[in-house]
């Protein structure tokens, strides 16, 4: 029997599928269709060979049961080179397919509209997938496309004599990346739904949102992929009205200014990032004074800096951004003025993240690569314990006998450990500086007055030095500042810190056997001292 040119048109998505449908045709191809996708290509001219026409076989079942079918599979998996194969087609009557244009019923939209569960697994598509795999399984025979963006090369190389085995193997591999994607939304969907937090096997599908000119270093190249769901109040909404592209690095230190932005809520709130670490925080009655208070608390380390803002920036805090060198600025809105104003700064980037104080989603893990593996875990979304503002009450500590030694020790629960309660503005500034210490690297130290920080000390490798450092950086400031330790005192060295600097209160975890060395050195200099029991490591 003489082998007719074939091709399978089944499509989710129609864009472009009259046109590519009509360039096969022009190529001598004969068109076989299913259901809504026939329809489309008749109407639009069309000649189309119903699937029911080459099973035999009517679709059932709703259409869950069309191309499933050896006269469908045969016809795709048969190896032209192979003579025993061809030899079979002859003898079943079976023609060959020689290319096959499909893309699966659309799970990612149906999700993403918020359907149900029984809608959901409507839309997983299985015959659709059964094909292109089989089609690409057969790659140096059959041309599979599952991408409209590549029917114009398709024809262009049909044109000028058939679709080229490099060609074959490109679509071959967007077919199993396809595939690869679609079960993976699948899986964890069904995952979501059976309330499996960290499955033994997991597959994650992100997709390309641009090249960067190169990663960390000029020497590295590197790419930066979206979450299949763009995730509110991320980088991935932003929309750039400024500035050049963005780097690996910008990406990288403005996603750390957004972390932390969102523990301000609604309040005005301006977070100043420098290499993903806060160098400067400030709240305020508006966003100008939240931006002066930022910028106060770090004039020198907010150069060349990214600028987190939860309000729309106004002309007045335009100017003032304006006046320094500031990498990015990322705000909700901006007014016409200050747009104009921050565009007269040629390296300044502009992002609009309208809805950057979103929270994140419940089911949004926090990822680490590492090399050979994967470090998975919740975010940490805890402030101080379910909310309890009872922890900035007095609470008696407890004498615990050691039965291993019988000797007696003073155990602090969570609470308010020293003699001296934090006065209410000292509890606001207290809450303040660990909202800050909570998105700075460890070992980390804050300190801080009411909406603004004085002094940061992050990524140090012991913990009294992150307190000098912070300190340092605060100088004069110091004096009637608060401090936030992201962990415990393991030495009363970090309170002797504080009595030098006129510190005046302290929030931390506690949980160390040296607590009350700390507690009795507070106490001794009228500090007063808030156990909360979270610490707030961050790598």
């Amino acid at each position: 029997m003489e082998m007719k040119k074939r091709a399978l048109v089944s499509v989710s998505d129609k864009a472009g599928v009259v046109d590519f449908c009509k360039g096969l045709v022009g190529c001598g191809f004969e068109i076989i269709s299913t259901g809504g996708t026939a329809k489309v290509l008749k109407d639009a001219g069309l000649k189309v060979i119903g699937i029911s026409e080459i099973t035999g076989f009517p679709e059932c079942l709703d259409g869950r049961v069309k191309t499933l079918h050896p006269n469908v599979h045969a016809g795709l998996l048969a190896m032209r080179s192979n003579p025993e194969h061809m030899k079979q087609l002859e003898e079943l009557g079976i023609n060959t397919i020689d290319i096959v244009c499909v893309n699966l019923y659309p799970f990612k939209a149906t999700l993403a509209k918020g359907a149900d569960f029984a809608e959901c697994v409507e839309n997983i598509d299985i015959g659709g997938p059964t094909m292109i795999r089989a089609a690409a399984k057969n790659y140096q025979d059959v041309a599979v496309i599952v991408d409209p963006e590549d029917y114009g090369k398709v024809l262009e190389e049909l044109k000028a004599g058939g679709v080229s085995l490099e060609t074959k193997k490109y679509l071959q591999y967007k077919v199993f990346a396809h595939t690869a994607v679609y079960d993976s939304l699948i899986s964890n969907y069904l995952a979501s739904q059976l309330g499996i937090t960290f499955p033994d096997s997991v597959t994650f599908a992100y997709e390309k949102a641009q090249d960067m000119r190169y990663g960390e270093n000029p020497q590295q190249q590197a790419v930066f992929y979206n979450e299949e769901f763009i995730r509110p109040g991320s980088l991935s909404s932003a929309k750039q009205l400024w500035g050049k592209e963005l780097s690996y690095n910008n990406i990288n230190d403005a996603n750390g200014a957004l972390e932390l932005l969102k523990e301000f809520g609604s309040t005005p709130a301006v977070v100043a990032c420098k290499h993903a670490n806060p160098c400067g925080v400030g709240t305020g009655a508006s966003i100008h004074e939240a931006y002066m208070r930022a910028y106060a608390s770090d004039p020198v380390s907010v150069f060349g800096g990214i600028l987190a803002i939860n309000g729309e920036v106004d002309a007045a805090t335009a100017e003032e951004i304006n006046k320094i060198f500031i990498e990015i600025v990322m705000a909700p809105s901006y007014s016409e003025e200050a747009l104009k104003i921050l565009e007269g700064k040629k390296n300044i980037r502009l992002l609009q993240i309208e809805d950057i104080s979103a929270p994140r989603a419940a089911d949004a893990f926090d990822m680490k690569k590492v090399y050979g593996g994967l470090l998975v875990q919740q975010y940490d979304n805890t402030l101080i314990r379910d909310g309890d503002m009872s922890l900035f009450e007095r609470k008696a500590p407890v004498e615990e006998k050691t039965l291993s030694t019988g000797k007696t020790r003073t155990v602090y629960g969570l609470g308010v450990v020293t003699d001296r309660a934090p006065t209410p503005d000292e509890v606001e500034a207290l809450l303040f500086a660990w909202r800050v210490v909570k998105h700075t690297k460890s070992n980390a130290i804050v300190i801080g007055k009411k909406g603004r920080t004085t002094g940061i000390g992050m990524g140090q490798t012991n913990r009294i030095w992150a307190a000098q450092q912070a300190i340092a950086h605060a100088g004069a400031e110091a004096a009637g500042s608060v401090m936030a330790s992201d962990a415990f005192f393991p030495f009363p060295d970090c309170v002797e810190e504080c009595v030098k600097a006129g510190i005046t209160a302290i929030i931390q975890p506690g949980g160390s056997i040296q607590d009350k060395a700390s507690v009795e050195a507070c106490n001794a200099a009228g500090i007063a001292m808030v156990f909360v029991g979270d610490r707030h490591f961050k790598h």
